[in-house]
């Protein structure tokens, strides 16, 4: 058993190095006040609601990691109390590493990234592959999404933490650009317009 929600990630060889670093003594301060939440609150909730991809981390038995990155529409990584998370697994290349990793090693993590913000979210916990659980798959499925999703991911929550922003550089997804984009064209158009009636 942890002390700190925080242990999740900083083991014993982690606080050494903090410790010979100079950082320790700042993380036991935040340790010993509130330290990391290990609920999902209504601000998680919302910023997962928001997002249209994450970053799925596991690791195998004997401790090869992997990285998978998971995308839809806004929200398909769903809340479904606040100790846990789902989304609907759809059929890719058909590696099933993540699948694998999660039969013999169901430690996780998932990172949310917020580029126009510069903000990120990691939560640790552990993830478990459901399979044949059709009450389930409708929960997690859009009722417009394309295909049937192969199975489901649980995400059970243990700790999370917010990023500094520091070394995020803002990107911008296609919507967003064309919200900022379309009033311009408009304006253009108008522009052209009046130039022409000039010119007559």
């Amino acid at each position: 058993m942890t002390e700190f929600s925080s242990d999740i990630a900083f083991t014993p060889a982690v606080k050494v190095i903090q410790e010979r670093k100079g950082s320790r003594q700042g993380y036991a301060r935040m340790e010993a006040k509130a330290g990391w939440q290990n609920t999902v609150t209504d601000d998680l909730a919302g910023f997962i609601a928001r997002r249209d991809s994450f970053y799925l981390a596991t690791a195998s038995k004997d401790g090869q990691p992997y990285v998978q990155h998971r995308g839809g529409k806004p929200g398909f990584l769903k809340v479904i109390d606040d100790r846990t998370l789902a989304f609907a697994d759809f059929s890719g290349n058909r590696q099933y590493i993540t699948t694998g990793n999660l039969s013999e090693n169901d430690k996780a993590t998932i990172f949310l990234m917020d580029y126009p913000n510069r903000r990120r979210i990691k939560v640790w916990g552990r993830a478990r592959v459901v399979e044949d659980d059709a009450d389930l798959l409708a929960q997690l499925t859009d009722a417009d999404g394309v295909g049937a999703p192969e199975q489901a991911i649980i995400f059970e929550v243990d700790a999370w933490d917010v990023n500094c922003p520091q070394h995020i550089t803002p990107r911008f997804s296609e919507a967003e650009v064309a919200e900022v984009v379309e009033p311009l064209k408009q304006r253009i158009a108008e522009l052209e317009a009046e130039i022409e009636n000039y010119r007559k």
